[in-house]
């Protein structure tokens, strides 16, 4: 969590192959290769969701134009992804300006298509609007072989998909951080599966 300084303790877990490209280029950064690693047959559909993230996120905080994608961290040690065989865990110290941070539950909602609501009562206009135009879910509006057909509602949804970036209660199982890169002075330990 955060502390009086201007850094915070982030984890991040990242395949062993990243230890070699720390040392021969001084500097971690996900490509699209990683994610084709990590998704297999999906990665065009995470691909383009984490291309929405990228170009939301570097509103927020500046990205540096060699980054792809960014690094997916854990705000706490209780809810850290642990260290595996193949990956291990990358303890950062990074400064708070460069820490984009969102709540990972309405992520969900982006990785699924939906309209994500302002609260209660927007969430059940909304399934009245979806339901009085005979719609039974948004995943159409956002899927590529029928989102033509939806121009209004895809740009609702993916409107919507913005509140990610806006915390309404901080909980370190809610709350994620990302970061574009990570550099060798934020690494305070590394973490080995035992």
């Amino acid at each position: 969590m955060e502390s009086i300084s201007d850094k915070v303790t982030l984890w991040t877990r990242q395949h062993k192959k990243s230890l070699e490209e720390l040392q021969n280029n001084n500097v971690i950064r996900i490509k699209r290769k990683h994610l084709e690693e990590k998704f297999d047959e999906i990665t065009d559909y995470v691909v383009y969701l984490y291309k929405w993230f990228v170009d939301a996120a570097a509103k927020k905080v500046s990205k540096p134009k060699e980054v792809e994608f960014p690094v997916w961290c854990s705000i706490s040690e209780e809810n850290m992804l642990r260290p595996t065989v193949d990956e291990v865990v990358y303890v950062l110290e990074v400064d708070k300006s460069e820490i984009i941070y969102f709540d990972g539950m309405k992520w969900d909602y982006v990785l699924n298509h939906h309209y994500i609501p302002k609260d209660e009562r927007d969430a059940a206009e909304y399934a009245k609007d979806l339901e009085s135009k005979g719609f039974d879910n948004s995943f159409s509006f956002i899927n590529e072989k029928t989102a033509h057909f939806y121009p209004a509602e895809r740009k609702k949804v993916m409107d919507s998909w913005h509140r990610i970036f806006e915390i309404d209660k901080w909980d370190i199982f809610r709350v994620q951080a990302n970061i574009w890169e990570i550099r060798p002075e934020m690494i305070k330990d590394i973490l080995y599966y035992k």
